[in-house]
C-alpha cells in the first residue's frame, strides 16, 4: 500500500486534467496544443524532499517522458494547483448527474466541505471555509451545481483580482466529457473498496 492516502485522487485528478486539456484544444481548434504526453502536465505528483512519489518496489508515478523532459520535477506551484483543482472541479460539475440521488448530493457537498479542511493550501482552504459559510452548496441538478460552481469560482476570482467568467457560457467552457458508452458517468456508491 501507498504512503500517501491522496495518491489515487492525485492521479485520478492528474488524468482529468489531461483529458480535460486535450478536449479543450479540439474545441478551440488549437492546432498548435501539444499532445499532453508530450508536455509538463498541470499537475505532478512529487515533494521537495523525495523527487517523486513511489509505490512498492520503487515503481515511479511520474511519466517517463516528464521525467526525461530536462527540467527538474519540483512541487507543483499555489497556481498551477488551484487550476488542477478548479480543472477537477468543474469537470465534475459537467458529469453530475440531472437527477442526482440522495446520496450523491451529499457526497458533493462533503467533498467540498473536505477541501475547505484538507486543501493543501492553508490560506486557499480558509477562504474556501469561508466561500462556502456565505454560499452553501447547491447540486439538485447538473445544471444548478455547475453554475453554483462557477459562481463559487467567480468569488474567488474576484479575491485574487482575475476576471469573472460568464457562468452562462458554462457548459460551452466546461461540457460533459466525451466518452464512449457513458464510461464517463459518475458511478456513485456508498460501498467503499
Amino acid at each position: 500500500m501507498s504512503d500517501n492516502p491522496l495518491l489515487g485522487i492525485f492521479q485520478t485528478v492528474e488524468k482529468i486534467s489531461q483529458c480535460v486539456q486535450t478536449h479543450l484544444s479540439h474545441f478551440i481548434g488549437r492546432s498548435d496544443h501539444p499532445s499532453p504526453t508530450n508536455e509538463n502536465p498541470v499537475f505532478s505528483i512529487s515533494s521537495s524532499s523525495r523527487a517523486n512519489i513511489s509505490i512498492r518496489d520503487s515503481t515511479l508515478i511520474q511519466p517517463k517522458e516528464t521525467l526525461n523532459k530536462g527540467k527538474p520535477a519540483g512541487p507543483v506551484t499555489k497556481e498551477e494547483l488551484g487550476r488542477a483543482t478548479w480543472t477537477f472541479l468543474h469537470t465534475l460539475g459537467a458529469q453530475f448527474p440531472d437527477n442526482p440521488t440522495r446520496q450523491q448530493k451529499k457526497d458533493v457537498k462533503e467533498l467540498m466541505a473536505i477541501l475547505s479542511r484538507m486543501y493543501p493550501c492553508k490560506e486557499c482552504a480558509d477562504h474556501f471555509k469561508e466561500v462556502l459559510r456565505a454560499n452553501p452548496v447547491q447540486a439538485g441538478s447538473q445544471a444548478e451545481f455547475s453554475q453554483w460552481l462557477c459562481h463559487v469560482h467567480n468569488v474567488v476570482n474576484r479575491s485574487l483580482g482575475k476576471l469573472e467568467f460568464p457562468c452562462e457560457r458554462v457548459d460551452a467552457r466546461w461540457g460533459k466529457l466525451d466518452c464512449e458508452q457513458r464510461a464517463c458517468d459518475l458511478q456513485g456508491t456508498t460501498k467503499f473498496w
